[in-house]
């Protein structure tokens, strides 16, 4: 199995969840295709989506909800097929 680390476009704040009360886009364990929307990173209260690029499986998040960012920033982990 090959792993794929997600980065981060923007330098930012990276949000799991579309609004405080939602439910995270996605989950370690959860099957994703590319193109699904994982993310988001805000920067001055504009908001952009963070999309897999890849599909398979969500190993881990290497970044917590509202941890701050970097462009380029591995952000998480995807094993593909």
């Amino acid at each position: 199995m090959a792993h794929h680390e997600v980065l981060s476009p923007l330098p930012g704040t990276f949000y799991r969840r579309p609004a405080p009360d939602a439910d995270v886009f996605a989950k370690e364990g959860a099957t994703v295709k590319a193109g699904d929307v994982i993310g988001l990173v805000e920067v001055m209260k504009q908001f952009s989506e963070v999309q897999a690029d890849v599909g398979g499986k969500v190993v881990r998040f290497l970044v917590e909800n509202e941890d701050a960012v970097e462009p380029g920033q591995p952000l998480v982990v995807i094993e593909t097929a």
